[in-house]
C-alpha cells in the first residue's frame, strides 16, 4: 500500500466524512471546519447540510465562523456559560444590539477573503 501524505485540509474532509458515514443519531461538529479555507469551507458545509437534511439527522454544532451555523435550525448564544439569546439566524440578527447581531456583524462577508 502507497502512503499518501494528506494536509491539514484533506485531514479535516476526512474526518467530517467518516463522522457521516456513520450515520450518527446526533452529529456533534466542534469547530469543523475551522482549518479550511473559506471555499473549501463553504463547499464541506454545503455537503454536511444537504447530507444531514436528507437523513433527517440531528447536528450540534459549535462555532465561532458564523457561516457554518447560517442554515441552522436553532442557534443558542452562550456568554459566559450561559444561553444568553436562542432562535433562527434571522430571528437572532434582528434583536436590536443583541450578542449575536454584534458577533454577525464582525464576520467576513462571504467572498470578502
Amino acid at each position: 500500500a502507497e502512503n499518501i501524505a494528506y494536509g491539514k485540509e484533506g485531514k479535516q474532509r476526512i474526518a467530517i466524512a467518516r463522522a457521516i458515514v456513520r450515520k450518527p443519531a446526533i452529529l456533534l461538529l466542534d469547530e469543523a471546519t475551522s482549518a479550511l479555507d473559506t471555499t473549501s469551507e463553504r463547499i464541506v458545509q454545503a455537503a454536511i447540510d444537504e447530507i444531514m437534511h436528507q437523513q433527517k439527522r440531528t447536528t450540534l454544532t459549535i462555532a465561532h465562523r458564523l457561516s457554518t451555523i447560517r442554515n441552522s435550525d436553532k442557534i443558542a448564544v452562550i456568554d459566559g456559560g450561559r444561553v444568553v439569546e436562542q432562535g433562527t439566524w434571522d430571528e437572532l440578527v434582528a434583536i436590536e444590539d443583541g450578542h449575536f447581531q454584534r458577533l454577525a456583524a464582525r464576520q467576513p462577508k462571504p467572498g470578502a477573503i
